[in-house]
């Protein structure tokens, strides 16, 4: 009997101990694992002041931060209206997912990145193939070394991009000259369309997005049905963290070796400098200007990074253990990423003082961060154009009629363009979320194809700029864009300005219509 208990109690500490471990987040997990900043060995103090900074500084609107350290999140935010559980539109991080995919492909053997591109479309090729082209390889196409000046340039109204692309003259020699070419990337996921017999992002299913438990996820065609690969994949701020976190650890996941680490090496070093003739002082400053991988960038200070449009960005520090994920949407991305060396970098590295206090305060202002709204405001004529219709006397083709009402600081507008009837709610001094299939700017004027997207996140609020004109702000929440609306009353007449925000810095009218009140 005292065996027994004996082996019972024995049998009883290594569970607690197994319970301890687990409660200590060490076993493997299909999401990231969380952890404190202190915990590991980043200051709470760095990380704050890298978000006073940027919310100081106009040109500085991100919407999500997301920081690892030894495989765990130290610190997360994203900036209302923007949230954790919405995908975001990946401009050219989207290349890197596709140069992952090729990673797959090769180590598979079902090609090569010394593969001839003529080798697989025999069908589509010129008349007269020339020299640079029957040369031009996958690895050429990765590294942005096409030869082509300038980048061709395609629409949805071209029915066939592979043909147009392998038209386009190639003036360079492959692999000598360095020119950013999406359409170099739109190529491969072609490649690994015709190898696989899959689309990319149903090829990398099994292989990638299970495996680091991304879910969710789309991606924009052509319109031949192939992924477009230089852009358009739709996944969250959490999923991109875990690309990177797959990256930093050479492939390897819950222990399972997905991706060779030779492929990470290959993909994740120099293969081409980009602009070989600046000064080393010049270099120095200019992180475009470090070196190109397969379809990543490397970083001043020894890192890596995929790289999107308005400032989104994976950064993978090795040295440091560490990965960045940002999203933001911004017109200077190089001042972007001088703020992530300026402040975080330093609280990464263990160049600021662990500071406990800090992790408190550090955790309140994540938990509180949003894009500026402005505060409350009204006017007297709420309660007179409530319930009113505002109508176009000759159709513009667009804009049928608009109406709208107010009721406890929210405003809902309703629009009808065409046989389209539109509904939309904005608060005053905060943001209303909701959802519509009416496609946003980047869909509307990107020559995108917004087909299967919808509905679509959105988020807006309302001002009154003075006691006739109404400005109402919406932003669809899965991209960087917002579609601006102002209104202006004059007795029975309404004047519609209707805008695109582009970035903060960049609002352009799109198109400007006069209404008049229904009878």
């Amino acid at each position: 009997m005292i065996y027994m208990k004996r082996t019972i109690s024995f049998f009883l500490v290594v569970f607690i101990l197994f319970l301890s471990a687990c409660s200590n987040q060490q076993i493997p997990s299909d999401n990231l694992l969380r952890s404190t900043p202190e915990a590991e060995s980043v200051s709470s103090t760095g990380i704050l002041n890298y978000i006073q900074a940027v919310e100081k500084d106009s040109t500085q609107e991100i919407h999500s931060l997301m920081v690892l350290r030894h495989g765990k999140v130290v610190a997360e935010g994203w900036w209302n209206p923007y949230r954790p559980d919405l995908r975001h539109i990946m401009h050219s991080v989207s290349k890197t997912f596709t140069s992952t995919a090729v990673g797959f492909a090769v180590s598979e053997n079902r090609l090569s990145v010394n593969d001839k591109v003529i080798s697989f479309f025999p069908d589509y090729l010129p008349d007269t193939v020339s020299l640079y082209l029957a040369q031009l390889t996958i690895k050429d196409l990765l590294t942005m070394s096409v030869g082509q000046d300038p980048e061709p340039k395609f629409t949805y109204q071209d029915p066939n991009w592979v043909k147009a692309f392998l038209a386009t003259p190639i003036v360079n020699e492959p692999g000598t000259v360095f020119l950013y070419n999406s359409y170099a990337t739109y190529m491969v996921s072609a490649i690994l369309q015709k190898v696989t017999g899959q689309k990319i992002i149903d090829y990398l299913q099994p292989r990638l997005f299970e495996p680091l438990n991304i879910k969710g996820m789309d991606w924009e065609e052509d319109p031949m049905g192939i992924n477009i690969g230089g852009w358009g994949l739709r996944v969250k701020t959490e999923d991109m963290a875990k690309l990177g976190q797959l990256y930093l650890q050479k492939g390897k996941w819950n222990g399972k070796q997905l991706l060779p680490e030779s492929w990470i090496e290959e993909a994740s070093t120099a293969k081409i400098i980009q602009k070989p003739d600046i000064t080393q002082e010049q270099r120095n400053q200019d992180d475009w200007a470090q070196g190109y991988g397969y379809q990543m960038w490397r970083c001043r200070h020894n890192f890596f990074r995929a790289d999107g449009a308005s400032g989104q960005y994976i950064i993978v520090m090795p040295e440091l253990d560490a990965v960045i994920a940002i999203t933001a949407n911004v017109n200077n991305m190089q001042h972007e990423l001088n703020f992530v060396w300026e402040y975080l970098l330093p609280a990464i590295n263990g160049q600021l003082p662990v500071d406990k206090q800090k992790d408190q305060a550090l955790k309140e202002k994540l938990a509180s961060l949003s894009l500026p709204v402005p505060p409350k405001t009204t006017s007297s004529l709420e309660g007179t154009v409530t319930g009113k219709v505002y109508t176009m006397e000759e159709n513009d083709g667009q804009t049928n009629s608009i109406s709208g009402s107010f009721a406890n600081d929210q405003c809902m507008l309703n629009l009808q363009e065409g046989s389209n009837s539109y509904s939309f709610t904005y608060g005053s001094g905060k943001w209303i979320a909701g959802e519509t299939n009416r496609p946003g700017p980047y869909y509307r004027f990107g020559q995108r194809d917004p087909k299967g997207k919808a509905p679509f996140q959105v988020s807006g609020y309302y001002e009154w700029l003075d006691d006739h004109t109404l400005k109402l702000v919406l932003r669809y929440t899965e991209c960087t864009l917002s579609d601006i609306v102002t209104l202006h009353f004059e007795q029975d007449k309404l004047t519609v300005d209707m805008s695109v925000g582009l970035t903060p810095q960049s609002i352009r009218t799109v198109r400007k219509t006069e209404l008049k009140l229904k009878q």
